[in-house]
């Protein structure tokens, strides 16, 4: 009844018993209510996933922007990218027939065929 008094008075937070141990049932019982809640929070939560943007970062951008989007609307987007496929296409196979008839290597090549990407991303061309 001393220890009660004491401890009320010193305002701790044991509420235990000294009886009670860490590997006794009281332990057990304590742990079981108190890790169900946490597990069943675990369980219910979800990420959360951020869906990517796959918007083109040249919309609008450019002297032949304008024109490139009415393009793609009129003929729609699946059949605008297979224009615009077989038009890289071909000028890639300009660049290296160019490269060709000059002498010039690979690496300059490759060199030339990013130019052109972006030229046509400065002119619009890839709105």
């Amino acid at each position: 009844m001393a220890a009660a008094s004491l401890s009320a008075n010193l305002g701790t937070s044991f509420y235990g018993g000294w009886g009670s141990s860490i590997s006794g049932e009281d332990y057990h019982t304590m742990l079981a209510k108190t890790t169900a809640p946490r597990q069943q929070a675990k369980l219910s939560r979800k990420p959360i996933r951020v869906q990517p943007m796959m918007k083109n970062v040249n919309e609008g951008k450019g002297l032949f922007a304008p024109l490139v989007v009415v393009t793609r609307d009129i003929v729609g987007k699946k059949r605008f990218n297979q224009l615009r496929g077989k038009a890289i296409a071909l000028h890639s196979q300009v660049i290296t027939e160019f490269c060709k008839s000059i002498g010039a290597d690979a690496k300059q090549r490759q060199g030339l065929i990013r130019l052109a990407k972006k030229n046509g991303e400065r002119l619009g061309f890839l709105a």
